[in-house]
């Protein structure tokens, strides 16, 4: 049956491309996650064997969480001979369910193995309420909803079909074509989009040729002679008049290029209308996102639960601006995609923060933390925990091996190495004991990322284009920030700078960050250190999850 009382919560269902981000994903709040093996789903790029999906399962059972094993193939002659012997081993694990696009392997595994849930892909292209129907006439648990059903359509979808669970994409990257079904990966690179080894041709840059139409074959070549006697536009069918300008520099232009779906400013509405699962796209993506997304939407439904009537989802959403991502959408939750869906300026993922390290182990006097990336004296480092709201910031200066006690002031992510974070560092917090439990093994610690001129400008556009499709935006700052994005691509500037007021063992952010000697003894924060007095430290503890961890 379908999760209909409101009392009860949706399920949060997380991707994990690998051993590693599935129990990332589990300890920060997942109540599922899903996989597969390269052989028989659609990710070829999956780092699982068979052997560790088993370990998988038994580890997420272990926790009370439910895995969903992706069978959602389409499958060839060759691929035939290798059912029987995948299904007789999953189901010896007893996954809760298995992910099924080919209606050739759902009656396959239907038939041999009976006692399976059987949840129907996205890749099935399920829109309507009478495809639903029909999936669960024949047996299936669970229908994942294609990323193009509005949310109008999937009310009505709910309404006819309350005897199923349904499932719906909330969070992760958008395919230009019909829910995946793309041939410009196989066309341009040879790789299989529907196999999960999709290229992301429409993110290339692609670089804009003129030829004369009176029959010479000579190329205009744009310079800076004659660059500004041309403006480039695109114009679409569907919107006669509207043109959308791009630009290129000189990476290229982005004509194609989908922004992220993020349906955290509408989630109450999902767990109001009492969607079954609600589910993150990203199994190719990083034990970085994996935890920061689990833990945002975590927070957000718990917080739903709690509370419905003062719900808002602004906390959840500076979370997610702090993963890489390529600017926010709604998607199709109101209807056909807008401009402000996609980006024609930038294909990259860009977010002001960036993966620093986890911790790798805990001894009786500091973190070990496995450095992700690099590290500079004088850089603010975040301890995300996967218990709290409250985050825990260390301003440091220098960086002790854990491999052979030598001091450098900087150190590189590339070979991962382990650095001694001690535990009178933290010189501000006055329960140790509480901050080890808030911060287990595998918990992520981040930092600011330095951007240039051209990406800070793409942030501050692409929120605005979030904010013009929540109705909150205006045109005239929207076009002032497009106006400034171009005039940053122009300049072409490649000097990085960070957002706070500070660099290295320069300046202050002003956060009060344990060992910030700036904050601490310069009598230019004594106002400041009087106000943070005021705010008792670890009072947004979830204590509730700490008893649990």
């Amino acid at each position: 049956m379908s999760n209909n009382d409101n009392t009860l919560k949706s399920e949060l269902l997380m991707p994990a491309g690998s051993l590693e981000r599935l129990k990332t994903a589990i300890l920060y709040g997942a109540d599922a996650v899903y996989m597969g093996t390269p052989d028989m789903s659609l990710r070829t790029r999956s780092a699982f064997t068979l052997e560790e999906v088993v370990e998988g399962i038994e580890y997420a059972h272990s926790h009370g969480k439910k895995v969903y094993l992706t069978l959602n193939l389409f499958t060839h002659n060759k691929d035939v001979p290798k059912l029987e012997g995948y299904l007789e081993t999953v189901r010896k694990v007893k996954p809760d369910g298995l992910i099924i696009a080919d209606p050739g392997v759902f009656q396959f595994v239907k038939k041999n193995a009976p006692e399976l849930e059987l949840h129907i892909s996205t890749q099935a292209n399920i829109c309507s309420w009478l495809s639903v129907d029909f999936w669960k006439e024949h047996g299936a648990s669970l229908c994942v909803l294609a990323r193009e059903v509005t949310f109008a359509e999937l009310v009505e979808i709910r309404e006819k079909c309350p005897d199923i669970k349904l499932e719906t994409f909330v969070h992760g990257a958008m395919c230009m074509t019909y829910s995946g079904r793309c041939l410009l990966s196989n066309f341009m690179a040879e790789r299989g989009a529907n196999q999960g080894n999709c290229a992301n041709s429409c993110r290339w840059n692609y670089k804009v040729h003129m030829r004369l139409k009176d029959g010479t074959e000579t190329d205009i070549n744009l310079s800076e002679d004659n660059q500004e006697l041309f403006d480039f536009f695109l114009e679409e069918g569907y919107r006669p008049g509207e043109l959308l300008p791009f630009s290129e520099d000189e990476q290229g232009s982005y004509i194609l290029n989908a922004k992220d779906l993020c349906l955290m400013p509408k989630l109450d509405k999902y767990l109001e209308l009492g969607i079954d699962s609600l589910k993150v796209e990203g199994r190719n993506k990083s034990t970085y996102y994996v935890a920061v997304v689990a833990r945002a939407y975590r927070m957000a439904i718990d917080d739903w639960a709690r509370d419905p009537e003062n719900w808002s989802p602004k906390e959840y959403m500076k979370e997610l601006d702090t993963i890489p991502n390529r600017g926010y959408s709604l998607a199709f939750h109101d209807g056909r995609l807008t401009n402000h869906a996609h980006s024609y300026e930038e294909g990259r993922s860009l977010a002001e923060w960036e993966f620093a390290g986890t911790v790798h182990e805990i001894t009786d006097d500091a973190f070990i933390i496995e450095v992700k990336n690099r590290i500079d004296a004088g850089d603010v480092l975040e301890f995300v925990s996967p218990y709290s709201k409250q985050t825990f910031l260390l301003r440091i200066y220098e960086f002790k091996s854990a491999k052979n006690g030598k001091v450098t002031e900087s150190v590189h992510g590339g070979q991962k190495p382990l650095i001694v974070i001690d535990f009178s560092l933290f010189d501000h917090e006055d329960d140790i004991e509480n901050l080890k439990k808030l911060l287990p093994l595998m918990s992520i610690v981040r930092k600011e990322r330095a951007m240039t001129k051209k990406e800070w400008a793409k942030l501050k556009f692409d929120k605005e284009a979030s904010r013009i499709e929540m109705g909150k935006g205006s045109d005239e700052k929207y076009l002032a920030k497009r106006e400034e994005l171009q005039e940053a691509i122009k300049e072409g500037a490649s000097d990085k700078q960070l957002k706070t007021p500070r660099f290295g063992v320069e300046g202050c952010c002003g956060k009060g960050c344990n060992g910030c000697l700036v904050f601490w003894n310069d009598p230019a924060y004594e106002k400041a250190r009087t106000l943070l007095k005021s705010k008792k430290q670890g009072e947004m503890f979830a204590k509730d999850m700490i008893e649990c961890a």
